[in-house]
C-alpha cells in the first residue's frame, strides 16, 4: 500500500534525475516520508475508538487518510515538475482565488459549519478547509510581491501599504469563519519573510507591535477566546468544562513517561481526549510512545524546518529571490503550525484548532502541506540545477 501511495513521488524524482542529472535533497525527502509514516501509524491508532463508534469499523479514518495520501503524493510530484517562474507569474490569479475561496465559504448554504466554525466547503464525500489552500496561495503571492519590490521595501514604507490592506482583508475573512489560529500563523509567516527580505528594523518592530496589540484586542473581544486563554493558565480550575481538553491532554502526556504505554494502548483516546486523531494527536503519541517518541517527532520537524531555511538561504545567495522567500515561508509556516499544535498539547499555549502537519487526520491540511513541501523541494532542485550550470560554464571558460 505504501509503495502505491508514494510511487508518483518516486516517478517524479526519477524523471527529474533523467532530465537534469541533479539529485534532490534525499535527507529532506527521507525526513518527510518518515514523519508521514509515523503520522499515519499514530492517526490509525488514535482514531480506532471514534471510527468504531461513528462508522462501525475501526479502520474508517485510516482508509480515508490513505486515499488522501494518494492525492497528496500526486500533488507533491506535480509541484516537483512545476517551474517556479510559472508560479511567480500566476501569483496575482492565486491571490484572487484565495479571496474567492475565503468569501465563498462564508456564503450561506455553501460553507459547512462544525462546532460553531464555518471553515469547510462540502465536495461530495469530503469537506475542503479553504484556509489551508488560501494561506499557501497568499504565501506564493507575497513571495512574488516582495521579490518585485525588494529594493523599495528596504528604503520606504510605501510598498507596505498594499501588503497591509491585503492582510486586513484576509484577517477580516478568516475571523468571520472564525479561524484565529490560521490568521496568527500566516501573519507570523509573512512577518518572517519580510524580515528576511530586509525590511528596516524599526518598521518591522512597529509591525510586530501593531500585530501584538491587534491580537490582544481580538482575544479580549470574544468571550470564547478569552475563556480559552484563562483556561490555559489554570486548566485544573475547571477540569470538566473550559479546561477539559487541556487536562485530558496533560493526563495523556503524563501517562506516557519515558517510553510510553505501548503503541495502541492509549486510554485517553477512548473518548476522554477530544479530537484525538486531529488536534490532539500529539498527546496520544506522547502517551503511547513517551518522551522518546516525542523527541523523535520534534527532531523530524526541526530537521525539515532547518532544511527549508537552508534551501531559502542558498537560493537567496544565488539570486533566486522568489524561490528563497518561498522556501523560507514554507519552513516558517510548517514549523510554526507544528510548534503551536504541540504547544497546545503540552499545555504551553492556549487551545487552537490547528492540525499537526503531515500527521493529523484531514485531507485539506495534508494536501496543502504536500503542495508546499513539493514547492520547497522544487526551489532546491532549481537552485542546484542553476549552480551546476554555472559551474559547467566556468569550467568551459577556463578550458
Amino acid at each position: 500500500m505504501a509503495e502505491r501511495v508514494l510511487s508518483p513521488v518516486f516517478a517524479a524524482i526519477r524523471g527529474h534525475r533523467e532530465m537534469t542529472g541533479i539529485d534532490i535533497d534525499r535527507p529532506l525527502l527521507a525526513a518527510i516520508i518518515a514523519l508521514a509514516a509515523l503520522g499515519l501509524v499514530m492517526m490509525a491508532s488514535a482514531s480506532v475508538a471514534i471510527a468504531e463508534a461513528a462508522h462501525g469499523t475501526p479502520t474508517h479514518f485510516l482508509y480515508r487518510q490513505l486515499a488522501f495520501w494518494v492525492a497528496a503524493a500526486v500533488a507533491f510530484a506535480i509541484c516537483l515538475r512545476l517551474p517556479l517562474e510559472w508560479l511567480a507569474a500566476l501569483s496575482a490569479p492565486l491571490l484572487v482565488i484565495s479571496f474567492f475561496l475565503l468569501i465563498l465559504v462564508l456564503v450561506p448554504g455553501v460553507g459547512h459549519e462544525v462546532n460553531g466554525a464555518t471553515r469547510w466547503i462540502p465536495l461530495g464525500p469530503i469537506n475542503v478547509q479553504v484556509s489551508e489552500f488560501a494561506r499557501l496561495f497568499l504565501l506564493i503571492y507575497f513571495a512574488a510581491f516582495i521579490e518585485r519590490h525588494g529594493p523599495a521595501l528596504r528604503q520606504s514604507v510605501r510598498p507596505m501599504l498594499p501588503v497591509g490592506l491585503i492582510m486586513v482583508a484576509v484577517g477580516a475573512l478568516l475571523l468571520a469563519e472564525p479561524d484565529f489560529g490560521a490568521l496568527a500563523v500566516f501573519a507570523a509567516t509573512l512577518g518572517g519573510i519580510l524580515f528576511i527580505a530586509g525590511l528596516p528594523l524599526l518598521i518591522f518592530l512597529g509591525l510586530m507591535g501593531v500585530g501584538g496589540l491587534a491580537g490582544t484586542a481580538l482575544v479580549m473581544a470574544e468571550p470564547y477566546r478569552l475563556e480559552r486563554f484563562t483556561a490555559f493558565t489554570d486548566p485544573w480550575a475547571d477540569p470538566f468544562a473550559s479546561g477539559f481538553q487541556l487536562t485530558q491532554s496533560l493526563i495523556a502526556v503524563g501517562r506516557g513517561e519515558w517510553f510510553g504505554v505501548g503503541l495502541g494502548n492509549s486510554v485517553q483516546k477512548l473518548f476522554y481526549l477530544p479530537e484525538a486523531h486531529t488536534d490532539f494527536l500529539f498527546a496520544v503519541l506522547a502517551e503511547e510512545l513517551g518522551v522518546v517518541g516525542m523527541a523523535v517527532t520534534i527532531g523530524l520537524y526541526a530537521f525539515i524546518v532547518w532544511r527549508a531555511c537552508r534551501i531559502g538561504a542558498v537560493s537567496l545567495r544565488a539570486g533566486r529571490h522568489f524561490g528563497g522567500l518561498l522556501a523560507y515561508g514554507v519552513g516558517i509556516a510548517f514549523g510554526l503550525q507544528a510548534f503551536v499544535n504541540m504547544g497546545v498539547n503540552l499545555g504551553l499555549l492556549p487551545t487552537k484548532g490547528l492540525t499537526l502537519p503531515l500527521m493529523s487526520y484531514g485531507g485539506s491540511s495534508l494536501l496543502a502541506t504536500a503542495l508546499a513541501l513539493g514547492l520547497l523541494m522544487r526551489a532546491d532542485l532549481e537552485c542546484r540545477r542553476a549552480g551546476r550550470a554555472a559551474s559547467h560554464r566556468a569550467r568551459r571558460r577556463s578550458s
